[in-house]
């Protein structure tokens, strides 16, 4: 019978806890999340437990990556449903801490890597990946993890994590694991509970756009007439897009000819939801 993961709730208790399991010799694995887990966390956590012996997925809400008027409040917290589902997939410690316990004396401190945060998701959310950044380095410091799982789905918010890391000499290993998809194609994400039935359908076809792209640069023909047709498709269809560009899977910055990966991004509104998704491409090199 698998074994439910416990709930710690304080940094005290959670550090003396994997303080004894790293003096047995254990490796520590991390996945930060905010809950309303659905199948694409749940990969995370079982990739994140086939490289480590103890596993800690953290569920907090965290209220310095939403902007105003951003769905915070509306945000769900489903913390019994999500023990339940962690439950077989390698989970050991749920850190389900409050905003106190994460910020005691509120925010004094603030991490920005203006590069990479005032761009694409950044640009329509100023101060979100300032919050994302602060609240993954708060994460890690607590954990101290060995290796820490992130979802590819999330592009710029990884490009964000690493270079942070790599900056900081942060002592971990960042992963970042495939995008789980659905059926149609549509990219998993806890927001796709805002969708209606039929908005759901109609979110299928930002992955068939990502497609498309990627096949005009995987050939190199036809690429910007291809974003054109995937952008009017995509507005026809009533989303209102905030970006689809085409990026250095590297770096994020302006794709160039000497790049050799190239990753799609779209981040658009549909209904409620704001959905994002992207698509890493190789390219074709010339001969030379």
């Amino acid at each position: 019978m698998s074994t439910k993961p416990q709930i710690i709730t304080t940094v005290a208790e959670l550090r003396d806890q994997l303080d004894q399991a790293r003096a047995r010799g254990q490796r520590i694995g991390c996945v930060p999340t905010m809950g309303n887990l659905h199948q694409g966390h749940l990969d995370l956590v079982t990739r994140a437990a086939e490289l480590t012996d103890r596993v800690v997925v953290s569920i907090f809400v965290n209220p310095m990556q939403f902007g105003p008027n951003e769905d915070y409040d509306a945000y769900p917290r489903t913390l019994s449903a999500d023990t339940e589902a962690l439950t077989g997939t390698g989970c050991s410690v749920v850190f389900a801490p409050t905003v106190r316990e994460v910020y005691p004396k509120g925010v004094n401190t603030e991490i920005d890597i203006p590069s990479l945060s005032t761009i694409l998701c950044g640009q329509h959310r100023p101060s979100h990946f300032k919050g994302v950044a602060t609240v993954v380095n708060k994460l890690l410091n607590i954990v101290r993890p060995d290796v820490a799982v992130f979802g590819n789905k999330d592009y710029q918010q990884l490009q964000v994590i690493n270079t942070m890391v790599a900056d900081l000499l942060m002592p971990v290993e960042i992963v970042g694991h495939d995008t789980t998809r659905e059926p149609s194609g549509l990219a998993m994400s806890s927001r796709n509970a805002y969708l209606s039935e039929s908005e759901r359908h109609t979110a299928a076809l930002l992955y068939q756009g990502l497609m498309e792209i990627a096949s005009a640069l995987r050939t190199d023909t036809g690429v910007a007439a291809s974003v054109r047709a995937v952008e009017a498709r995509l507005k026809g269809a009533g989303f209102a897009l905030d970006y689809l560009e085409i990026r250095n899977a590297d770096d994020l910055t302006q794709s160039s000819l000497n790049a050799t990966r190239a990753v799609v991004l779209v981040a658009a509104r549909l209904g409620r939801a704001r959905l994002i998704d992207n698509l890493v491409v190789t390219l074709k090199k010339s001969p030379d």
